[in-house]
């Protein structure tokens, strides 16, 4: 007997029903175009979180970016220890296969990941129940304790400068790959940093020498 589908699948169908006539019939030859492939030029690592789409916040076409999601838009340093290394995959792919010529490191506001890492909330927890976000929030522990000192761990200001700290972390962490500082050496590849506010629907673009986030023109 075949299971009805749940609503919120059937929700999901609805939108692939409009997409159909809105997003693909108008564009066919685009879509023929990417049959064969992807060119993107661009690389975008953002949060998972439901509320910001890359896609949708940089109004792109199929195609355009190549995109990797996470908590927290998290990258982590390079390393050869045993393990599945799904963002290193992702980096390397996009770098030396697709050869990106730009990375873009998407933080959000309320972002639920960075506020874990600033509370240590699920500090000691099993994988399975909250450990697996836990070991990868990590990544945020050094840059932690300066925020902590400075603004505690708990209200917008002290989770906005987690949240942007987050960025520069895996900014730093993508330099930690050979392909990506040979790729910025010899200038065919560069690295921003953007931060999104949700609040205002604002675009953030890091100024790396003054560490400053500033909106976008």
């Amino acid at each position: 007997m075949t299971q009805a589908p749940s609503p919120q699948l059937e929700r999901l169908i609805a939108g692939y029903r409009r997409f159909r006539t809105t997003g693909w019939t108008p564009n066919r030859e685009r879509w023929a175009s990417l049959r064969e492939g992807q060119q993107p030029d661009v690389m975008v690592i953002a949060c998972s979180d439901s509320r910001v789409d890359p896609a949708q916040i940089f109004d792109v076409d199929p195609g355009e970016i190549f995109v990797v999601r996470n908590v927290a838009a998290m990258v982590p340093p390079f390393e050869t220890s045993p393990g599945l290394h799904g963002v290193s995959a992702a980096l390397e792919f996009a770098v030396q296969v697709l050869k990106v010529r730009e990375i873009v490191v998407l933080g959000h506001g309320m972002c639920g990941g960075c506020r874990a890492a600033l509370t240590r909330e699920l500090h000691g927890t099993a994988p399975g129940e909250g450990g697996f976000i836990a070991s990868w929030i990590a990544l945020l522990d050094e840059a932690r304790e300066p925020i902590a000192a400075q603004y505690g761990t708990e209200g917008r200001e002290a989770e906005r400068a987690m949240e942007q700290a987050g960025v520069r972390v895996s900014l730093a962490n993508l330099r930690s790959f050979a392909c990506v500082r040979r790729g910025e050496r010899e200038g065919s590849l560069r690295l921003t940093g953007a931060f999104f506010a949700i609040s205002d629907g604002v675009l953030h673009l890091l100024d790396e020498a003054s560490g400053a986030f500033l909106p976008a023109a």
